[in-house]
């Protein structure tokens, strides 16, 4: 596995101590699951936190193995797979910046799918016994747990009900509406191969590809170098609603 980690030990010795500021600073903390504690709660923190960066491709955690940490997305994307019965391979859901993955772990449960990197990803890896000892005598911290796994299950609820049923066409088209939500500045989004967009929306290779070409004619999208694409969000909109699926 392709990664790089930095241990980040987040504790105060005194008022200005680097890496507590650190994460009082970090660009996602308003969204990540500690933007509800304040300097007192970062104060209780005595626990190493594992800063990782992975290239695309490579895994975050397996299925089956021991949940010993959650994981907040700093940057990036990254999906999660499972094999049927038949051992094809279903990517199930997609996780982006600012959300936490691993809650298996909160339970003492083994990781219940595949979690594996889209793009470069930065993660925050937050081991369980930190979440246990912050969350005694706190109530904002359980509350904001169960709004994430209840956040998690509706995204794949969601998941399930617009892009495993319905027309082809339809399904990519609702794919790359999720897909913006986590595009750049510039309308830049991780484009998926085409084998994974199968595995996304059930359907073949050859159709995936179809679809993908159709939409580059019609200017919904505009291929780039490498797995991303240019979003025209204006013509995904029109097409929707030519789908009856605005």
């Amino acid at each position: 596995m392709d990664t790089r980690t930095n241990a980040i030990p987040i504790y105060r010795q005194d008022g200005a101590h680097p890496q507590a500021l650190a994460c009082a600073a970090c660009e996602v903390r308003s969204q990540a699951l500690f933007g509800v504690l304040d300097d007192s709660g970062l104060d209780r923190i005595h626990t190493q936190i594992a800063s990782v960066t992975l290239h695309p491709d490579a895994p975050v955690y397996d299925r089956g193995t021991a949940g010993l940490a959650v994981f907040t997305i700093r940057e990036g994307l990254v999906r999660f797979e499972r094999s049927s019965e038949h051992g094809d391979r279903r990517i199930v859901r997609i996780a982006g910046r600012g959300d936490l993955i691993g809650q298996e772990a909160l339970l003492n449960r083994p990781y219940g799918d595949d979690a594996v990197a889209c793009t470069e990803v930065q993660l925050c890896r937050i081991p369980r016994a930190l979440i246990d000892q912050l969350a005694q005598g706190r109530d904002e911290l359980p509350r904001e747990l169960m709004l994430r796994w209840q956040r998690a299950l509706d995204a794949a609820e969601a998941w399930v009900s617009d892009l495993s049923t319905g027309p082809a066409r339809r399904r990519l088209l609702y794919l790359l509406r999720r897909l913006a939500e986590h595009a750049g500045a510039d309308d830049t989004i991780w484009l998926p191969r085409r084998e994974e967009i199968g595995a996304m929306l059930d359907m073949t290779i050859e159709t995936a590809s179809r679809l993908v070409s159709a939409l580059r004619r019609e200017g919904v999208l505009t291929l780039l170098p490498g797995r991303s694409a240019v979003l025209d969000r204006g013509a995904l909109r029109k097409a929707l609603l030519a789908e009856g699926a605005a």
